[in-house]
């Protein structure tokens, strides 16, 4: 039984870390969530989110005299980083395998986060904000049960607000803390960070988006930009952001809720083609003073239809993972920076990137966005990062997307809309057309009815029918699911070999307007078809096309880092090349008549499937079948 100084203690070590919590018995805990959506179980299916594997609501206190929890360095960031690797080491007298410690941000924690969504609980819970990351205390102390002390080391990156580690028992289904550290911090939480490269919808316009703490109340968004060297010009950035109010549902609207900052976007008009440009984030304060991020460069794009190198990347559901090891307990999305570290490498050898659907999987746990935008900045600070919308962005029930499911954990496509740009006329409708020299993209939006006579089977039309293709002969249509052609056990279960309705509705486009590649994601492996049309392949070869386009190849590139996928069994006669690993798709158009497409796997960047198409404007003019514009006898 404790005593009244023990009381006492425990008081000012919760008033000193910045808590207000309820006095409360160790021994209480919660019944599940109801009708929430967030039951936790303790074998966790394959892909399951990890911090929904902790059961947060459920977590009382239950703080030890003798338990201790200490993190250093007080203060990061003292040089301008926006990351910093932080020892913690703690103790407690009865431990077990079990144990494990949270870095929570803000530091404060307590249950008064709750009371807006209390009527989702039986009652209010104590603790209702999930980690941003954790650890068990055994990761890197193998006797910690036999001497109850223990360090870690973890990874924090700056979001905008202060950090303190929590010591819990209890495993992750009944969680007890024992121990708070004291709050750490960095010299600048606002600092802007995490620049985000997209094209903008002129051909000659960049837009630079990126994060930090400053809202427009104290200081005005805005970029310095221009060419090395040169006198450097001033942009204006928007700003926006999102509430609790803008999530759908849970856990993104209970304990996955965390505040997202500001997004600002600026718009860089009137680019000279194929230039460096040098540029940097900053924020006017209302003292007169600028706060600068780093300087970042990239380099703008060619002219629609230029004859000159063009290299495109190309994968899907790539997800976060972290360096520090934390959170992955369940190889949640095991090729993430195997990936990610083999495009950092090979920055210089490719010039755009499409990341078509499924980004960081945050599946409601807002803090994983800030993650993932972190993990990918050194690719797109200074390539176009062009992202399509996944079933892990956009799905919720009744949220008006497609599918019927909670993939997206209640973020209803908000986070995804906010955080990326994409030229867009509706960012809330995520489809699009951009150009890149030789190619035109039509990027679709899966999680939106892409069947005749709805509003994006017009869109799409008009967007294959505006490609010029004497000047962009390289046609690529892209979307998350795959409305085409894959081999996926799941799939070929269902008996279609593609998601419902998909082919059906859009291979007369396809083939009309001679589509050459579609790229999909979704499925977790790689896999490529022959040139089909109406499920027979239109042309022998495997390695090498020329002549006229007869039909498209279709490509599931959903190997970017997510748990990997299973073929079916059955023999899929169109499908050329199957590959259950991690990789990405790369283009090279060399000219007008000559494209490279190379698969290559992100373990050694080495190219495992490759085809070449050679072919002349008047091959892409040739009247193919069901794709013949009418004609006249008439003289």
């Amino acid at each position: 039984m404790p005593t009244m100084n023990n009381l006492l203690i425990v008081f000012f070590l919760l008033i000193s870390n910045g808590f207000v919590y309820r006095t409360c018995d160790a021994s209480s805990s919660y019944s599940r969530l109801i009708s929430s959506g967030l039951e936790h179980h303790p074998r966790a299916p394959i892909g399951e989110q990890p911090l929904a594997k902790i059961a947060i609501h459920k977590a009382v206190i239950a703080l030890h005299k003798s338990a201790s929890i200490r993190a250093n360095p007080f203060l990061m960031g003292l040089q301008g980083q926006d990351t910093e690797w932080i020892n913690v080491n703690f103790e407690y007298p009865e431990p077990s395998n079990d144990d494990w410690v949270g870095v929570f941000s803000p530091a404060k924690f307590n249950a008064s986060d709750c009371e807006s969504e209390s009527g989702n609980w039986p009652e209010v819970p104590y603790l209702c904000t999930a980690p941003i990351k954790y650890m068990f205390a055994n990761h890197s102390t193998a006797n910690y049960v036999q001497t109850g002390k223990a360090s870690l080391r973890f990874q924090i990156i700056n979001q905008r607000s202060d950090f303190a580690f929590a010591l819990f028992t209890g495993g992750l289904e009944n969680p007890k803390l024992v121990a708070v550290s004291d709050p750490i911090s960095f010299a600048n939480p606002k600092a802007p960070l995490y620049p985000r490269l997209a094209h903008g919808k002129a051909w000659n316009e960049m837009t630079v988006t990126w994060t930090s703490g400053y809202n427009i109340d104290e200081a005005t968004p805005l970029v310095e930009w221009g060419w090395k060297g040169q006198t450097k010009q001033l942009s204006p950035a928007g700003t926006l952001t999102f509430t609790r109010g803008s999530m759908c549902g849970p856990p993104a609207r209970t304990v996955g809720w965390r505040d997202p900052g500001f997004i600002h976007t600026s718009f860089l008009k009137e680019l000279w083609p194929n230039t460096i440009y040098e540029y940097r984030m900053g924020h006017w304060l209302l003292n007169g003073s600028t706060v600068w991020s780093k300087t970042y460069s990239f380099k703008s794009s060619p002219y629609p239809g230029q004859d000159s190198l063009q290299r495109v990347i190309i994968f899907g559901d790539m997800g976060k993972a972290e360096r520090d090891g934390s959170n992955e307990y369940a190889n949640y999305q095991p090729g993430s920076l195997i990936t990610t570290d083999q495009l950092v490498s090979d920055l210089d050898n490719y010039d755009i990137v499409f990341h078509i659907g499924d980004l960081p999987y945050a599946n409601g746990f807002l803090s994983q966005w800030d993650q993932f935008t972190a993990q990918v900045q050194a690719i797109s600070s200074t390539k176009p990062y062009m992202i399509a919308s996944g079933n892990h962005e956009r799905d919720f029930p009744n949220s008006g997307s497609f599918y019927d499911t909670p993939d997206s954990g209640g973020e209803c496509g908000v986070p995804a809309e906010t955080m990326y740009y994409v030229p867009a006329d509706n960012r809330a409708k995520f489809w699009y057309s951009t150009d890149y020299g030789m190619f035109h993209f039509c990027i679709a939006d899966s999680e939106h009815d892409w069947r005749e006579d709805s509003e994006q089977y017009a869109w799409i039309e008009k967007c294959l029918a505006s490609a010029d293709r004497q000047k962009q002969p390289w046609l690529i249509f892209a979307a998350h699911r795959v409305l085409g052609y894959s081999s996926n056990s799941w799939l070929a279960n269902e008996g279609a070999f593609e998601e419902p309705m998909g082919r059906a509705h859009l291979q007369k486009l396809w083939q009309k307007y001679k589509v050459d590649i579609a790229f999909y994601g979704h499925v977790h492996n790689y896999e490529r078809t022959c040139p089909i049309y109406q499920n027979q392949c239109v042309n022998p070869e495997i390695s090498h096309y020329s002549g006229t386009v007869n039909g498209t190849i279709h490509v599931v590139v959903g190997g970017g880092g997510s748990h990997l996928s299973d073929f079916t069994e059955i023999n899929t006669f169109w499908s050329l090349y199957k590959d259950q690993d991690w990789g990405f798709v790369k283009l090279t158009a060399f000219n007008h008549s000559s494209l490279l497409f190379e698969y290559k796997k992100s373990s050694d960047g080495l190219v495992y499937d490759n085809f070449t198409i050679s072919r002349d404007y008047k091959d892409v003019l040739a009247c193919v079948h069901d794709g013949c514009a009418p004609t006249t006898l008439a003289t």
